[in-house]
């Protein structure tokens, strides 16, 4: 009788003690987090309980230093627990992802004592982050935002509106960027805003098509004060630190959308063995069989080039260019991916009985987030010809 069986992912463990982290990743996930992923996305169930496990596993702070509570892994392996944890559901994978960036601020651009204050926190201490930079008439062109931060003594008022903040609502803590000069990139500065601070409310979540489980909010700032203390970096640096911030998330993003279509071929694979048509296992035949390997080719394809940024990125080399290629390629590739397993499932893959329908909708959101694939595009582009003429 042929194996139909999934295999397990190989992980590429560059230490031994990599690869226990893996095998208890996975454990937790399936134990956990997948047997409830479907009930909860279709009820819209924020799994809040489900990340104070992470934080309590040390899992919301791999790559970050341990001196702060981190786990001082390279993001070739933080990565992968991230594909593992978006395998067993993307709302948690996603949330992860979200929370490394909205922390990655502070760890990288915060100065000695803002991080011994703030960082064991939200890295191990059951807090939780939300990134704020896109508003509701600046997505894509990111500089044009028109939240202001206003000096006043000692402290800055932050007022505006934020859009599309991941966790918004939820989050202990929202990693702000505001206008405090100029129009343009330079006019910005970054603030880490406490999530009950005075003035600070957030919008009812956005109804969408998928992630129903991951509350997306716009987040209202109406003169919520901070001390010059929670600035992050010289004022008119935030501009910057942002973008630095989301070559990381980019890279994080991949992972998710690789592991979300592992997922989806998995259950693919599953059905075809189950499925009986004209006497067989419709596993055994070649033009599924020729959509299983194309789906499983983009998928190794993806985890490549991921996991090359990420060893561009833990050899402190430029990887900016390898980011946008894996965030462009993986959530391209998962939405290819999920569509094929639906395809592959016929008319029970459009129902939501079977998981591959969410899967579909889930890897949408992959294709916008964190910057739509067209600015991953032009990123590309202009790293291979050129920035373009004016």
């Amino acid at each position: 009788m042929p194996d139909h069986a999934p295999h397990p992912v190989e992980r590429q463990a560059p230490t031994e003690e990599a690869g226990d982290l893996f095998a208890l990743v996975r454990e937790l996930a399936e134990r956990e987090i997948a047997p409830h992923a479907a009930e909860q996305e279709a009820a819209g169930h924020f799994p809040r309980d489900v990340f104070a496990l992470l934080s309590r596993s040390g899992l919301l702070a791999l790559p970050y230093a341990e001196e702060y509570g981190g786990g001082d892994q390279p993001y070739e392996v933080y990565l992968q627990v991230l594909e593992e944890l978006a395998m067993a559901r993307l709302t948690v994978g996603l949330g992860v992802s979200v929370h490394t960036l909205a922390c990655h601020a502070l760890a990288a651009f915060g100065a000695k004592e803002q991080r011994a204050e703030h960082l064991p926190g939200m890295l191990g201490g059951g807090l939780l982050g939300a990134y704020c930079l896109s508003e509701p008439t600046s997505g894509s062109d990111a500089a044009a935002l028109r939240t202001r931060a206003v000096r006043d003594g000692g402290d800055w008022v932050l007022d505006g509106t934020k859009a599309w903040t991941t966790h918004g609502g939820v989050a202990d803590f929202y990693t702000v960027f505001a206008r405090t000069g100029g129009e343009g990139a330079r006019g910005i500065t970054a603030f880490l805003v406490p999530g009950d601070a005075a003035g600070l409310s957030a919008a009812a979540p956005e109804r969408k098509m998928g992630l129903t489980g991951s509350p997306t909010a716009q987040i209202h700032l109406d003169g919520v004060r901070v001390t010059d203390a929670r600035r992050i970096g010289d004022e008119g640096q935030g501009f910057a630190i942002a973008l630095a911030a989301l070559d990381s998330g980019r890279l994080g993003i991949a992972a998710c959308a690789v592991g979300l279509a592992q997922a989806a071929v998995q259950e693919a694979v599953v059905f075809m063995a189950d499925r009986q048509q004209f006497g067989r296992p419709i596993a055994d035949f070649q033009g599924l069989r020729f959509m299983v390997a194309d789906m499983a080719t983009r998928i190794e394809a993806g985890r490549a080039l991921y996991l090359a940024a990420a060893r561009l990125r833990d050899a402190g080399k430029p990887y900016g260019k390898q980011a946008a290629m894996a965030k462009l390629f993986c959530s391209d590739a998962a939405m290819q991916v999920t569509t094929d397993a639906v395809q592959l499932l016929g008319g029970y893959g459009y129902t939501a009985d079977f998981p591959v329908e969410r899967y579909m909708r889930e890897a949408k959101a992959l294709q916008i987030v964190e910057g739509t694939n067209q600015i991953q595009r032009m990123v590309v582009a202009r790293h291979v010809a050129g920035p373009e003429s004016r």
